[in-house]
């Protein structure tokens, strides 16, 4: 296809609310430089990590600190922000078989290369470097895994951040057949991917959420769910769970650790209760619990995600879509908690 020279899209200019979201005509359509792909994308997912990144949540002091993303390192606006991106092939750097050109690819959130050349440490597809809320993007061939299902565009948008995000804590935490796994913020995207992803290893899953929201994790393979405002270890019991995968953290943090076997798992990739929390060392060390911070992929995840999506093991779950111009009141609705599974912008 001939390539335009300009290309639509969203642009974050600054630490704020929805106003400092732009679309702009004018971008300028990015060059494969060696090892890269161009993509065009189709869809786009809306995630906890772009609005954190635009409200400066990962900031540990003022907003408009240069920390303000999620590896500490300033951002370089205006930016275009999109980690979630489902779209395909349209022209190759040097280096990528031109086969590739016309390959339907997911593309994988946490990279690890760019701009030619490994990373010391890993960049978040959409902060460290443009990302997929615009016509076109670029990013290392490593990086966009080709996909081939009968799912639509938009729902594999769905998959990338949250299922990734899930696959890593469940592999983390060496989740396996018969294990108990209770899971915080159960609706949400990576909560109900975990649902789906952890039933496909053989656990059982007891996921947190609302009672509105309780029969459709059932549906996706939750056994139990449990209210919010529930006592955990009241309602469960203490030592009773193998494993936790939590995104929520907040006040209630301190019964997870309760409701953990002795020799359990905690993983975390979410804060979205509180990131303080109140934690006695005591039960971390005499019930001998490992705890594991999940931002970076392990190598072998994102490909395992897309082998489960091609084989059907798992559902996208799309709640609501909108045009991508209409990114306020997608974000809006996201952070309304309303929903189940994932928000989706349709870009081209």
């Amino acid at each position: 296809m001939t390539l335009p020279d300009k290309m639509s899209g969203v642009v974050l200019t600054g630490h704020g609310g929805p106003e400092v979201l732009e679309w702009r005509d004018d971008l300028i359509v990015p060059t494969p430089g060696p090892g890269d792909v161009l993509v065009k994308v189709s869809a786009a997912g809306v995630n906890n990590t772009d609005i954190n990144t635009r409200i400066g949540w990962y900031s540990k002091g003022d907003n408009d600190a240069e920390d303000a993303a999620w590896t500490g390192v300033a951002l370089k606006l205006p930016l275009i922000q999109g980690a979630d991106a489902c779209g395909t092939i349209v022209a190759v750097g040097e280096g990528i078989d031109p086969s590739r050109i016309g390959d339907r690819v997911l593309i994988e959130p946490c990279l690890v290369e760019a701009d030619g050349k490994m990373l010391a440490s890993p960049w978040y597809f959409g902060s460290e470097c443009n990302g997929g809320f615009a016509e076109f993007t670029k990013v290392a061939g490593r990086h966009a895994h080709t996909v081939d299902c009968d799912l639509s565009d938009a729902e594999l948008a769905s998959f990338p951040c949250s299922y990734s995000t899930a696959e890593n804590m469940l592999e983390r935490t060496r989740v396996k057949a018969g294990d108990t796994v209770l899971v915080t913020g159960g609706s949400g995207g990576v909560g109900s991917a975990t649902i789906q992803l952890a039933r496909a290893r053989g656990a059982s899953v007891i996921a947190v959420t609302s009672p509105s929201k309780a029969k459709t994790l059932e549906q996706l393979g939750a056994e139990r769910t449990l209210n919010r405002d529930a006592d955990y270890a009241e309602t469960l019991g203490v030592n009773s769970v193998d494993v936790v995968i939590d995104l929520v953290a907040g006040d209630k943090w301190p019964s997870l650790l309760d409701v953990m076997k002795p020799g359990g798992r905690y993983a975390v990739a979410g804060a979205i209760g509180g990131p303080i929390v109140e934690l006695d060392v005591r039960t971390l060390y005499l019930k001998d619990l490992s705890c594991f911070g999940c931002t970076v992929l392990e190598p072998q995840v994102f490909g395992n995600l897309v082998k489960r999506i091609e084989s059907d093991e798992i559902k996208p779950l799309v709640a609501e879509t909108y045009a991508l111009r209409d990114i306020g009141a997608a974000q809006k609705a996201f952070g309304e908690k309303g929903h189940v599974g994932k928000i989706v912008l349709k870009v081209s």
